[in-house]
């Protein structure tokens, strides 16, 4: 099981984490400026961590935090349409209290569910150098060897995917030989009985083009209950 303190000792390293100048500059700067529509608000502008139930079975690897949804609100998937997405099915398949969560203190609690991603800042144009996805590499690591109990892995996207591939043949829990291949719904077992499942990232641009609909993204997550309660 999860060691809480080691959990909470974690997360206040990725919150206090400086180690992309890049990344620092530009979540700090989006802070500051701000957008007109959340001009009132003060922007959380610091590495998010991840959050969940310590006791997860399920963990869920985004890509990183966007510039003012949970760089705002310092909560991963928190104000954005992303997040609107995700919460929605969640809830749906009983891993999450509400569908919906705007700010840290709305209420959400997630039920056997524990959410994180492959970076913890707002890269621009959400694009991070290789830099920048390998000095938060080890973070990850860290989560999953914590959540070595867990019975199964959510990536969404391809980063969040390959990231997660990687960490996993670090800690061998894959073979550096395989090549798993990332398309929605694509399901690997891995060497601890933990299975990955790829799923396409609920961006706007993957949802407002039909990439991704909700049938799709329900699929994976009734995947997922299904795992949960064997």
């Amino acid at each position: 099981m999860v060691s809480e303190k080691e959990l909470a000792k974690l997360q206040r390293a990725i919150v206090q984490c400086r180690h992309c100048p890049r990344l620092v500059a530009w979540r700090e700067q989006v802070a500051r400026e701000k957008v007109k529509r959340f001009a009132d608000e003060s922007y959380w502008g610091k590495p998010i961590p991840g959050f969940g139930d310590p006791q997860a079975r399920l963990v869920i690897v985004g890509l990183a935090p966007a510039a003012h949804g949970a760089n705002r609100t310092g909560r991963m998937f928190t104000g954005d349409r992303s997040g609107d997405w995700l919460f929605r099915v969640l809830y749906r398949f009983g891993f999450a209290n509400q569908a919906n969560a705007n700010h840290r203190g709305d209420g959400l609690i997630l039920r056997n569910c524990y959410i994180t991603a492959a970076l913890h800042c707002a890269p621009p144009q959400n694009k991070p150098t290789a830099d920048e996805k390998e000095n938060c590499f080890a973070y990850l690591e860290q989560e999953l060897i914590l959540f070595s109990h867990m019975q199964i892995i959510v990536a969404l996207g391809k980063i969040a995917f390959d990231t997660v591939v990687k960490c996993c043949k670090k800690i061998a829990w894959l073979d550096s030989r395989e090549r798993p291949v990332f398309f929605h719904q694509g399901e690997y077992q891995l060497h601890n009985d933990v299975k990955l499942i790829a799923s396409y990232h609920p961006s706007q641009q993957n949802t407002f083009t039909g990439k991704l609909t909700e049938p799709m993204f329900d699929a994976v997550f009734e995947r997922a209950a299904q795992v949960v309660k064997n």
